[in-house]
């Protein structure tokens, strides 16, 4: 609606963007979703988002998001979460759980905590994370978001003016230690187009080629170059196991990649795309006892059907929609890593999907038979 400008709706825009979401809706629409870390999502303050979000409440829909700030801000953003929760009525699912930079290895502790609290006031929140201690997503989160306003072009001017160049510098070098705690070796390009030869090599690769200094200050200086230049996606190596664990444990956690659907043997994607489920199967159930089975199975399976009104899956029973895999618990093992991510997992025997096989004994058969799911909750107008 707005496309890139930062700044607030008009009452006449944002009556255009609720219909948007109620036209969504009644076409079957699970919720409403955003992205507040990014341009230009971030530019949305709190009161948009509950007006849109009550528009998705009254069709039974969910609000899921992906925090404005998975680093100092994290608390306040998952606060934020739980405030358009209450105000708009609607249950809301955080994306992606953790606790990004070492500064704020820990905070998983308070997170949890305004959760449990929020569900003891008979709000419904949850949230989902995948088992990894690094994150992927593209080069705007390194960048103050005003800068990136009005987009590529705007940006490039605003970095040949003296003035507002030693600005973005000086907070990105804020920036830089919040996403990429580690320095510049944290940051493993997978999709950097302007230089494909360093997909799966870092940024101090980066510098060290071109004879730079591998500090932050010369690395906040390469990635403004990379951004005129087209920009990146990157995995970001900036977690703490400690708070995987932790958010894992939670009952009302469940497990999902943020991976990519790519092709196999395409492009450098994150391991999650193909090691997530099985990771926590053989990582964090069989080998660390993190979670039982009969629980780890819960969160891949019932618990995020239900949350999205699906209730006719996510469970083996008669009458049940058959979405089964069959795997060896001694043998299931995701082999996919940051350097070799297109490997697919050990110990998935069979799959089926919408009662049809997708593998037997380990092969693929062809059949594709997923489908789109849609709102499956009652319609309240």
């Amino acid at each position: 609606m707005l496309g890139l400008e930062n700044r607030a709706p008009t009452a006449a825009e944002l009556e255009r963007m609720k219909s948007l979401v109620e036209d969504g809706m009644k076409l079957g629409a699970i919720g409403l979703s955003t992205g507040l870390e990014y341009v230009p999502a971030n530019y949305a303050d709190t009161e948009e988002i509950i007006e849109l979000a009550k528009v998705a409440a009254r069709y039974g829909g969910i609000y899921v998001t992906h925090l404005r700030d998975e680093g100092p801000g994290l608390v306040k953003a998952v606060e934020e979460t739980i405030r358009i929760a209450r105000e708009a009525k609607i249950p809301a699912q955080i994306n992606h759980h953790k606790a990004a930079g070492a500064a704020q290895f820990g905070w998983s502790r308070r997170t949890l905590a305004l959760i449990d609290q929020a569900r003891a006031t008979g709000l419904d929140i949850t949230h989902d994370l995948y088992p990894y201690t690094a994150f992927s997503t593209t080069s705007e989160v390194l960048f103050p978001a005003w800068c990136l306003a009005g987009g590529p072009q705007d940006f490039a001017k605003r970095i040949t003016d003296p003035a507002s160049r030693a600005k973005i510098e000086r907070e990105m070098l804020t920036i830089f230690p919040q996403q990429a705690g580690r320095g510049p070796a944290s940051i493993q390009f997978r999709e950097l187009d302007s230089s494909p030869k360093y997909n799966g090599r870092t940024l101090a690769d980066y510098l060290r080629d071109r004879k730079q200094p591998v500090t932050v200050s010369a690395g906040v200086r390469a990635l403004i170059e990379l951004q005129l230049a087209g920009g990146f996606i990157a995995i970001f190596h900036s977690m703490d196991e400690a708070d995987v664990v932790r958010i894992l444990r939670h009952p009302w956690a469940m497990i999902e990649t943020d991976g990519d659907l790519v092709g196999f043997g395409v492009g450098h994607p994150h391991p999650r795309s193909y090691g997530s489920f099985p990771r926590v199967l053989s990582r964090y159930v069989r080998e660390q006892k993190v979670l039982t089975l009969e629980d780890a199975i819960r969160k891949m399976t019932s618990l995020p059907a239900a949350q999205i009104g699906h209730s006719e899956r996510g469970m083996v029973k008669e009458g049940k929609i058959a979405d089964l895999v069959v795997f060896d618990f001694e043998k299931i093992q995701d082999l996919a890593t940051y350097t070799d991510p297109h490997r697919y997992p050990a110990g998935i025997v069979h799959l089926v999907v919408n009662g049809m096989p997708m593998i037997l004994n380990g092969a693929l058969t062809g059949e594709k038979p997923g489908r789109v799911l849609n709102n499956a909750r009652t319609i309240k107008q």
